[in-house]
């Protein structure tokens, strides 16, 4: 419009001046937040997460084997937390809940047919509510379901959620191994080249990345995470999308300030974290020695 008085114009421009100084201000403080499919609106250095290293509570997600759970739990300011929080307890099969605990049972399967035959057989303990899909380059999955994960999960999807389960798939970074075997990339790049974030999504309520491995180099496990969260959420909004973590990989030690590192650099990227407490044994047998004292000094540190 033509024809404002002047002291009016003079007003509207140090509004629209005002105006751009906040947006610019807002920028250079770290006020944008990520876009609705998971990826940062500005750098990963300002994207919106808890101060000094705390988690606001309630709001993660955590997935814990029994044994990591009972571990945990001997904690009071753990124990108070996740129990305000949604808590997935894996169970392997014939395993029953921890008592005086509140958590969603979920049977893990390294298998198509064991998932499908004990969802069959009613063979899951009272309470189940999640059954896990866990696919990785080992002896317990086959090699077809290797060869093709994302096939696989869309098989035992069915059967899952025609009796009422959630759906959760786990695909291990080793993977790659089957499926370019003569990449020379990392295989947390491989995995992002070949999408199986995504077209695992497709199928699942809930994805956990496998990036555990990654945990002593926090850029990095923080650049695959957002990535691979970025590609699971496009394909499917609604998924949840979790991060790996783990208080003794093989290799080097980890401590505990790794663990924390990890879960500030990847919140909100993720809704939550499975924090693995393994020993070694038939599935882990480059593992070192249980170290529950990790896990429970982490989450100590960022909640």
């Amino acid at each position: 419009m033509t024809g404002q008085p002047a002291s009016r114009r003079a007003r509207s421009r140090a509004w629209a001046a005002a105006m751009v100084a906040a947006a610019v201000a807002c920028a250079l403080a770290g006020c944008m937040t990520r876009t609705s499919v998971g990826r940062s609106a500005s750098s990963p250095a300002s994207t919106s997460r808890p101060a000094a290293g705390t988690l606001p509570g309630g709001k993660a997600i955590w997935l814990l084997t029994r044994f990591a759970l009972g571990q945990l739990v001997t904690d009071p300011v753990i124990r108070a937390e996740l129990a305000g929080s949604r808590v997935y307890e894996i169970l392997q099969p014939g395993q029953q809940p921890l008592r005086g605990v509140t958590a969603t049972p979920v049977v893990t399967f390294p298998a198509v047919a064991e998932l499908a035959g004990a969802l069959s057989s009613g063979g899951l303990p009272a309470g189940t509510r999640a059954v896990l899909y866990d696919p990785e380059a080992w002896a317990f999955t086959p090699a077809d379901e290797q060869g093709d994960p994302a096939q696989a999960a869309a098989r035992a999807a069915g059967p899952a959620h025609a009796r009422g389960q959630q759906f959760i798939v786990a695909p291990a970074l080793n993977l790659t191994t089957v499926l370019a075997p003569r990449s020379a990339v990392p295989r947390w790049q491989q995995f992002l080249d070949l999408e199986l974030a995504a077209k695992i999504a497709k199928v699942a309520d809930v994805v956990d990345l496998q990036a555990q491995s990654l945990e002593r180099d926090t850029a990095t496990y923080a650049a695959f995470v957002r990535e691979a969260a970025a590609q699971a959420r496009t394909a499917n909004p609604g998924v949840r999308v979790l991060a790996g973590l783990s208080t003794n990989p093989p290799g080097d030690a980890v401590d505990s300030q790794h663990l924390a590192a990890a879960i500030r650099a990847s919140w909100p990227t993720v809704d939550g974290w499975w924090l693995n407490i393994p020993g070694r044994g038939p599935r882990c047998p480059t593992c070192n020695a249980a170290r529950p004292e990790v896990g429970i000094a982490a989450l100590r540190s960022v909640l």
